[in-house]
């Protein structure tokens, strides 16, 4: 199992020195999210800091998936707007082809977004066309680029349960490259089914996976321990499913203890491997 951390989770340091903290706890790699202080998309100089970015990635040995949760990058009013969803989802489309070039000169294993609430004023059928057109012309970018895409259902969103993937996948063909991200916290959160049914349901899509603490019907991210979920089942059944993608934290309201949480994090996940493995051992012996 390769054990990521996200960078939303580092938000008050500079990306350099997030990369050096992360790798310095034993993680293999960064869920990096493109956000204002970290590899800003919009900034001057891209090309330089993608490279920059590439080699630092490079020396640490992390590997790397792209994340596009940012929540005021594109506007400095309105979480996480302009969605696929919205009147100006243009920008959207841009950022996330922009997202998708940075990827694949990080030598990303994967772009991973998601399809924002529906606004109140557009209606289901209106909203679900303009996702639908969106991701098409996303996925266009990422099949020029060869970088394979991640669709996150996430609760209270258009498409926020895997069913709603799975419809979503076949309205657009049911194309290669262009598997699911799968956050644990949200199976527990909203999805019917237990989790390590969850990752069973997927395994032939998943390409991505967040991984946080949640409770039965609350979205919100909590460090391991602190919420419902059986962590050793859940790995367990990543490493029946074949999965070998990283496996990132995602704890994005903690930047305020970051060094210290991701430093529990990584602790706990080991034990947990530990005892998944142990589990795994006593139903063969």
């Amino acid at each position: 199992m390769r054990f990521g951390y996200g960078t939303n989770g580092f938000a008050n340091h500079r990306l350099p020195d997030a990369l050096d903290v992360i790798a310095g706890l034993g993680y293999e790699g960064v869920a990096l999210t493109l956000d204002h202080s970290h590899l800003d998309p919009y900034a001057d100089g891209l090309g330089r800091r993608v490279a920059e970015v590439a080699d630092k990635l490079r020396d640490l040995g992390l590997a790397v998936v792209v994340e596009t949760g940012a929540r005021y990058l594109l506007d400095p009013l309105r979480k996480h707007a302009p969605t696929l969803l919205d009147d100006d989802r243009d920008l959207r489309v841009d950022f996330l082809s922009r997202a998708v070039a940075i990827g694949a000169d990080l030598g990303a294993e994967a772009v991973s977004f998601w399809s924002g609430v529906r606004p109140a004023r557009i209606d289901q059928a209106t909203a679900w066309s303009r996702l639908v057109d969106g991701c098409g012309r996303v996925l266009d970018a990422a099949r020029r680029a060869d970088v394979t895409l991640g669709f996150e259902p996430e609760p209270g969103m258009l498409v926020e349960t895997i069913d709603g993937w799975r419809r979503l996948h076949e309205a657009l063909g049911s194309p290669d490259g262009f598997g699911i991200t799968l956050d644990i916290g949200h199976c527990r959160c909203n999805e019917p089914d237990p989790v390590p049914r969850c990752v069973a349901a997927v395994a032939a899509h998943l390409v991505n996976v967040q991984i946080d603490d949640m409770r039965r019907g609350v979205h919100e991210h909590l460090e391991f321990g602190e919420g419902e979920i059986d962590f050793p089942r859940v790995l367990r059944a990543l490493d029946d499913a074949g999965y070998r993608g990283l496996v990132a934290v995602e704890l994005p309201r903690h930047s305020h203890a970051a060094p210290d949480v991701a430093r529990r994090s990584i602790e706990f996940l080991r034990g947990a491997e530990q005892e998944s493995r142990r589990e795994g051992e006593g139903r063969r012996a």
